[in-house]
């Protein structure tokens, strides 16, 4: 169980480092190959946080572990937005003024009730995760255009996405390291999951809690440093955005691997717990983001307040 636990660790430290080392040389080749920085940044940089949670979600689907997979997309959102934005929060106070966030809360809203939709039924089809890849498709290509049309390159979220673009980097240098990210992110995600198993097995642990609670930490780690760099530069437009365009992706990008490489039944508990708990963190943010006040900012006592109740889930999903 020990030797469990250090490969677990391992295969963390490892699926972050080459997802970040596969979105470097992706886009290094992308930007030489003459792509629009925006389109770079905006796509592959952009989908960068959510490569982990992509890998392990196919890896465990293909393991014939789907709700594994829905419970890391789905403990992904909750663990976003009560951990990471807790605990962000906790330590400066977030204001909201970013015009595309302001667009893509309600998406969150909508795609996160397309989620309770689909697992409404206790059932993840193969045309249900087609049509959330598709949404994801429609909604990368409309925030481009969006973006284009009104102008909005000198938003603080666009900024940073195309600030993450590596420039004069060699060809041969971004293929490099776009092998070595390509090589590394199914392997340790295919340990990730192993070990994770075995330690579900040995604490009489279920497929859907072990996503729910070690992979969907884990998976959530890079967006909590991210967050916190943001808030640290005074940056609160990329702290949150960086969350909500997460948990979009999850739903949209994540989950749907899921249903695509393994329909299956789910877990009663997902229809019936879990997704309600993600509907209402999702609810929350918006009213903490858009507050009736006009200050529009999450201050520390929603923080706390966020963090005790991921705590308070945390507890509840293990002990009962």
């Amino acid at each position: 169980m020990v030797l469990s636990f250090i490969v677990l660790i391992l295969g963390f430290a490892a699926l972050v480092w080459s997802a970040d080392r596969f979105v470097f040389g992706a886009a290094a080749l992308a930007r030489n190959f003459g792509v629009p920085t925006l389109i770079v940044g905006l796509t592959v940089v952009a989908m960068g946080s959510s490569a982990p949670e992509m890998m392990v979600a196919g890896q465990a689907a293909l393991a014939n572990k789907t709700d594994t997979a829905v419970g890391n997309a789905i403990g992904s959102n909750i663990a976003n937005i009560l951990l990471v934005l807790g605990i962000t929060a906790l330590l400066r106070p977030l204001s909201v003024s970013s015009g595309i966030l302001k667009r893509e809360m309600p998406l969150l809203v909508i795609v996160s009730l397309a989620a309770w939709f689909i697992v409404s039924d206790n059932y993840f089809s193969l045309i249900e995760g087609s049509l959330l890849l598709v949404g994801f498709v429609l909604f990368l290509l409309t925030l481009i255009i969006i973006t284009k049309q009104t102008g909005n390159q000198n938003d603080p979220l666009v900024n940073e996405a195309c600030d993450e673009v590596p420039e004069n980097i060699p060809t041969k240098k971004a293929v490099f390291w776009l092998v070595v990210g390509m090589v590394l992110l199914p392997v340790s995600s295919h340990y990730l999951v192993g070990s994770a198993v075995d330690i579900a097995k040995f604490f009489g642990m279920s497929d859907l809690l072990i996503g729910l609670t070690i992979i969907a930490i884990g998976t959530s780690l890079p967006e909590l440093a991210a967050c916190i760099a943001g808030v640290l530069k005074k940056e609160d437009d990329l702290a949150l955005g960086n969350i909500i365009g997460s948990n979009i992706f999850n739903i949209l990008a994540v989950l749907s691997i899921a249903g695509i490489l393994n329909p299956a039944s789910l877990d009663l508990n997902i229809a019936q717990r879990d997704i309600y708990i993600m509907l209402a963190a999702t609810v929350a943010l918006i009213l903490m983001s858009l507050s009736f006040t006009g200050s529009r900012q999450i201050n520390r006592i929603e923080g706390g307040l966020l963090l005790a109740a991921f705590i308070s889930y945390m507890y509840y999903i293990i002990s009962f």
